[in-house]
């Protein structure tokens, strides 16, 4: 069973347009809505009234979306969370699960994909087939990017190869 109509949301995400858009429609579907366009700001908003959903973008400053939802999670365990990511690696999904997400939702989305993603039937379960060596680096290198913030440099260094090398990697399309 999903949302109901009248249901409270929490929407955190900094891509002010994304997240308007995504407010108006979940609020035309009858739910009460709360932005937030920073983690720090959800979490004041989580402190004073709980929502009984949550939709937070994994990729925020400050703050990110799995940090924020472990918080909301101790201000009130009953909180479902959706994670939206622009990034949809299976070890950031594995991650966000692990840590109580109910769900993941890959951008773009729209408002039917996170209604959807709250609701047990929907729930995402790992690959049954084997991820191809391709894919499996592909992954590795994006997540340790983005455990980097950015800094191509230091991913470089954190994963043992030459700069350019790792921009080469970059630039190709990821491995089906």
């Amino acid at each position: 069973m999903g949302p109901e109509s009248g249901a409270s949301f929490l929407l955190a995400d900094d891509n002010d347009s994304l997240r308007e858009r995504m407010a108006k429609a979940l609020r035309d579907r009858g739910f009460d809505v709360r932005t937030a366009s920073s983690g720090q700001e959800a979490l004041e908003m989580a402190r004073q009234d709980s929502p009984e959903f949550a939709i937070l973008d994994l990729k925020m400053p400050g703050m990110t979306g799995l940090e924020l939802m472990t918080q909301i999670k101790q201000i009130d365990p009953s909180t479902q969370v959706v994670i939206l990511t622009g990034f949809g690696s299976i070890a950031t999904a594995v991650d966000a699960m692990r840590l109580g997400a109910s769900n993941y939702v890959t951008k773009p989305a729209d408002a039917d994909d996170v209604i959807a993603a709250f609701t047990p039937e929907h729930k995402r379960a790992a690959p049954a087939e084997t991820l191809s060596l391709a894919r499996v680096e592909w992954e590795h290198i994006h997540r340790v990017l983005a455990d980097c913030e950015g800094n191509i440099s230091e991913a470089a260094r954190r994963l043992g190869i030459h700069r350019r090398s790792l921009q080469r990697k970059l630039q190709k399309l990821a491995p089906e």
